[in-house]
């Protein structure tokens, strides 16, 4: 996964390489990776956390999408925190605050510390990623900057299965407070050199910072979260859940309303009139909405009902990290013959079929089939996202396009545990069957009707990506 930046033109001589450059690459990337591990390294934990703190099902859900709430939903105010005050100081200020963060998590002892420290590390994740990628693009020119950043976006892809086998590994090892207290070490040592290889950056970006867009964005999409999870144990049509539900309508139109008055709006909401930017938002929530609500649904699963250990768990999701891989390298040919529409549908009727056997077939290899056919299926949906949104909008338009993409992103990640984690929450409560089914019929039945709607919206046509510019 990787985050907005719009490279700069390379017609205008470059200034003599610094030859430190790839070990700031590696740096960078290994910051990047960090970030993308911790979406889903506390899914095969989940069980463990919950045993120890005593946690309910809403707090363990919190403890996935509260992360990937402020990672998403404060991740363009990041963007321009690091035009406005600059790419070094971002880097510094969310490295050191995702790496305290990831510490208070791993010390935590009840809810409160552990969401607490969950949605700092988001913020961290928010201020640290798009300064990352800035970096890049400034200090990697031509051929080497495309060298780069496909790096980058190669670590970031495979970084959502690593975090599920590495969960799995630390938790059953030294325990799952390990799945964070790894972080410091490596969050220290690139702190310790970092500062070294970057220069500080001219600012010239504007200084009016929208702070009351950021704080709507992110309160809206929390309350619809918390609305989604409400409904699991107090029923759809509840108080707890129409309540917060509604809330999230108007907080998200009240947000509208600022971006249209602001003089420096945090999201220009004209982008999203444009068909490909739309469209291809729409498939990167979908898209990442099924793979977190897979990975949370398969772990949980697997150690709940299935009574498998969290190492076990962890090395049974080695063929998902595969098929990732190959999802990936099919979606890299398939989209350069037949388009992103074609793709994109194919691949969530693939990842629909996954779901679907999934919710029919039960036992340990029945869920290992599913949640491959899945992998398979929604990694093409994820590049045919980022190729439709920017691949058909103008060069100038790229850098915006792509960071509300990057926002989708990890909004659908969040909602997508959530919805998942309502519909299952009876199974989850009981460590049966009950449940786990109809959340699987729900991921296929939502792969399905996305594919017919991206048939409808994505244009037509062979999309031409911007050089320099990478999403998730």
């Amino acid at each position: 996964m990787t985050h907005a930046a719009h490279a700069p033109s390379d017609a205008h001589p470059q200034a003599e390489p610094d030859p430190r450059r790839w070990l700031l690459l590696t740096l960078l990337c290994l910051s990047q990776f960090m970030l993308i591990v911790d979406v889903t390294v506390i899914n095969v934990a989940l069980p463990s956390i919950g045993e120890d703190l005593r946690l309910s099902r809403e707090t363990l859900t919190w403890a996935v999408t509260a992360y990937t709430l402020c990672f998403g939903g404060l991740m363009l105010l990041g963007g321009r925190l690091s035009d406005a005050f600059g790419a070094r100081r971002l880097l510094v200020t969310g490295l050191l605050l995702f790496t305290t963060a990831s510490l208070v998590v791993g010390l935590a002892g009840n809810a409160t510390v552990l969401i607490g420290g969950r949605l700092a590390q988001g913020v961290g994740a928010a201020l640290l990623s798009p300064a990352a990628l800035a970096t890049i693009t400034r200090t990697f020119h031509g051929a080497e900057r495309h060298k780069a950043l496909g790096i980058w976006a190669t670590l970031g892809g495979i970084g959502f299965a690593v975090g599920a086998m590495l969960g799995g590994v630390l938790t059953a090892g030294p325990g799952w407070n390990w799945a964070f207290f790894i972080n410091v070490p490596v969050g220290l040592g690139i702190l310790v050199v970092i500062p070294r290889l970057v220069t500080a950056s001219d600012t010239h970006g504007e200084r009016r910072i929208d702070l009351p867009g950021a704080v709507l964005a992110t309160a809206a999409t929390g309350s619809l979260i918390y609305g989604l999870i409400k409904a699991g144990d107090a029923g759809w049509g509840s108080a707890d859940t129409l309540v917060p539900l509604v809330g999230a309508a108007l907080l998200y139109a009240l947000f509208t309303l600022v971006e249209r008055k602001t003089a420096s709006p945090l999201m220009d909401l004209r982008i999203l009139a444009k068909r490909p930017v739309a469209a291809g938002s729409f498939l990167m929530l979908i898209a990442t909405g099924l793979l977190l609500g897979y990975v949370f649904l398969g772990s949980l699963y697997l150690q709940e009902v299935r009574g498998l250990s969290a190492l076990s768990t962890g090395a049974l999701l080695l063929p998902v990290a595969v098929a990732t891989a190959v999802g990936a390298h099919l979606a890299a040919h398939l989209i350069g013959h037949a388009g992103a529409r074609l793709v994109a549908a194919g691949g969530l009727l693939v990842s629909a079929s996954g779901a679907l056997v999934l919710s029919l077939t039960g036992g340990t290899a029945g869920v290992i089939v599913g949640l491959v056919i899945g992998a398979v299926g929604i990694i093409p949906v994820f590049v045919s996202a980022t190729t439709t949104a920017l691949g058909f909008i103008s060069h100038h338009e790229a850098g915006i396009a792509s960071g509300v993409v990057n926002t989708f992103h990890e909004v659908g990640g969040a909602i997508g545990a959530a919805t998942v984690s309502t519909v299952a929450a009876a199974g989850i409560a009981a460590h049966t069957d009950t449940g786990f089914s109809a959340a699987y019929s729900t991921l296929a039945a939502i792969g399905a009707v996305a594919a017919v709607i991206g048939l409808l919206v994505i244009p037509k046509g062979k999309a031409d990506m911007p050089a320099g510019v990478h999403v998730h």
